[in-house]
């Protein structure tokens, strides 16, 4: 089942205090950045972000977005101040994205 565009402006409005979001949408699903750095997605109508120390620690529910794929985190907050602050916690612990060869 693919997410629905709704599903997606909920989770930009909820994002609306983090800095330089971005999407992407990848078969039917979206993948969400913040400052150029993957942070999670939507899958299924579901907001997961990465698991790191940081989200570990802000969120309880693991989730695997889909079959054959790690376990990620979900977003059960409705409070922007919060996921803000989650997303600027996990920033330092993402990796810088790979540079592309053209």
């Amino acid at each position: 089942m693919a997410s629905s565009p709704e599903y997606l402006e909920y989770v930009l409005d909820l994002l609306a205090d983090v800095e330089d979001v971005s999407t992407r949408k990848m078969m039917g699903e979206y993948l969400v950045y913040a400052s150029g750095k993957l942070i999670g997605g939507v899958y299924d109508d579901r907001f997961l972000v990465k698991d790191t120390r940081a989200s570990r620690a802000a969120l309880s529910i693991a989730e695997v977005p889909y079959e054959g794929a790690a376990a990620m985190m979900l977003v059960d907050a409705e409070d922007r101040a919060a996921v803000a602050a989650l997303v600027a916690e996990m920033l330092p612990e993402l990796p810088e994205p790979k540079k592309r060869h053209r």
